[in-house]
């Protein structure tokens, strides 16, 4: 008899080990932040709790309601991956930026609305989490450099805070820069970048169901590393789109020429959605390094969000929505 012995990332979700870990651990932190006892979270062998002097914004918010509409099949990337192996170029052009990143100060962070809009707004990160219903949310993502992660992230709907700005009719881009410190990130001291990160989206893409504003993972607030306290997440695009540590959104009729397109226009393009069959200039697209399992997987077209954003993309000739 033929018995078929599915891949790891065939696995459905609530098969996971890790799902089941972290739903135990949810549950765990529900309970202890119940009883006052949430800053002992490092009894579990997870990372400590931050200090009264250096909490990160919301906290007491975490962790939020899982929206069941955003389904994933394969197996939650390990949280200690998530958190040590990503990009932050304020920090260094390598994975290893864990470290270097805990210099960001989160408190108080400030984030400004203004441009094409029917009053500019600046709130701190903690009034606006006041203002927005925060939720929790499982996607892929895929890097541009061909490997691949799911994660649980904790934010909110970006339409929320197009809502909050009230862009004018004649508004057609939002545009993102995050901070510009050089004395915390020695990677803005590379002259040659142009800083502020800055990137955008199309209004249609901004207030799409898929578009979010993250401010945690694993159910708890975002780590410096990954982004915080504010960070873009647009799965169906490469990650680079996805803007960290955000401190201005500017609505403007102008599309904007973003941070790695300012770079390298032939490589890295203003729509930048995943695409198998477009190659990136010098490696294939094809195909995607799970970084959980190691293994290699077939890529989707839109990372396999095509339901959610293809209608996005109908009848624009001429534009290289690839990449």
């Amino acid at each position: 008899m033929l018995i078929k012995r599915p891949k790891g990332w065939e696995l459905p979700e609530a098969s996971a080990t890790s799902e089941n870990v972290y739903h135990e651990r949810r549950r765990i932190l529900k309970a202890m932040a119940g009883a006052g006892l949430i800053g002992s979270t490092s009894l579990l062998g997870l990372p400590r709790r931050l200090s009264a002097e250096d909490a990160a914004p919301g906290d007491a918010l975490y962790p939020a309601a899982r929206n069941d509409r955003y389904q994933v099949t394969r197996p939650l990337t390990d949280e200690r991956l998530v958190t040590t192996y990503n990009n932050f170029y304020e920090f260094g052009s390598h994975k290893e930026i864990h470290k270097a990143a805990q210099k960001l100060k989160t408190s108080p962070w400030r984030v400004t609305i203004d441009g094409m809009v029917e009053k500019p707004l600046e709130f701190d990160i903690e009034e606006l989490l006041a203002r927005v219903p925060l939720e929790e949310r499982l996607y892929r993502l895929r890097c541009v450099e061909a490997w691949s992660m799911v994660i649980p992230w904790t934010g909110f709907p970006m339409k929320e805070l197009v809502k909050l700005a009230a862009p004018l009719s004649s508004a057609q881009y939002v545009v993102m820069q995050t901070f510009e410190d050089k004395a915390v990130a020695p990677g803005q001291k590379q002259f040659w970048y142009p800083w502020p990160y800055t990137e955008g989206l199309t209004i249609a893409e901004a207030t799409n169901d898929l578009a979010f504003l993250a401010t945690g993972l694993y159910g708890r607030p975002m780590p410096k590393q990954n982004g915080a306290p504010l960070r873009l997440v647009t799965p169906w695009k490469y990650g680079f789109k996805s803007a960290k540590s955000l401190v201005r959104f500017t609505f403007t009729d102008k599309r904007p020429v973003t941070f790695w397109e300012a770079l390298a226009a032939s490589e890295y393009g203003f729509w930048a959605n995943v695409n198998p069959e477009v190659p990136h200039p010098r490696w294939s697209q094809a195909t995607e390094r799970d970084v959980g399992s190691g293994e290699r997987i077939p890529t989707q077209i839109y990372n396999g969000y095509g339901e959610f954003v293809a209608d996005l993309y109908q009848d624009m000739p001429g534009e290289k929505l690839f990449t």
